[in-house]
């Protein structure tokens, strides 16, 4: 066997051993996408789990477990109602916050809402109807982490791009 032969054995080989690669990149593809939809799916199960302990724990899932201010039942209903859907303005709230309870005082509602205010919990801001509030995003931040939720968030934290 010469030289030249040999050379071209080797060519062969290599240009088979590169074929093989590329086939078993396009086979194992599939499977790497089946790995990371199983990781997605334990992280849920996890939070599921997880959401299952704190209820065995404390016997509700509520925001008053990230929120140790909110030790009275029309406070705790506040911030639920402001969970459920933010920018809301204190007759808005009041009327929510009645639903749950089956009775609420608009001015009780606003001396909760002025309290939870000051402590950081609520933010305020302008809108048409005088003011609106929403939870503070720490608190929404701290409230997801307990849930489980916090590495499922659409958008990326701030300064991850840069």
């Amino acid at each position: 066997m010469g030289e030249g032969e040999l050379q071209h054995d080797v060519r062969e080989l290599r240009k088979q051993v590169e074929a093989l690669r590329e086939a078993l990149g396009k086979v194992t593809e599939p499977y790497r996408e089946i790995a990371s939809y199983l990781d997605k799916l334990q992280g849920l199960a996890s939070g599921y789990f997880r959401l299952l302990d704190l209820y065995a724990k404390y016997g509700a899932v509520s925001p008053d477990l990230v929120i140790p201010g909110l030790k009275d039942d029309i406070s705790r209903h506040i911030v639920s109602t402001l969970f459920e859907k933010a920018d809301r303005n204190i007759s808005q709230i009041t009327e929510a916050v009645k639903v749950k309870r089956g009775t609420a005082s608009r001015r009780i509602v606003r001396e909760r809402i002025q309290d939870l205010e000051r402590k950081g919990v609520l933010i305020s801001t302008p809108s048409s109807k005088g003011r609106a509030y929403r939870v503070a995003d720490d608190v929404a931040s701290r409230w997801s982490q307990v849930l489980g939720l916090s590495k499922y968030e659409d958008h990326p934290k701030k300064g991850a791009e840069e």
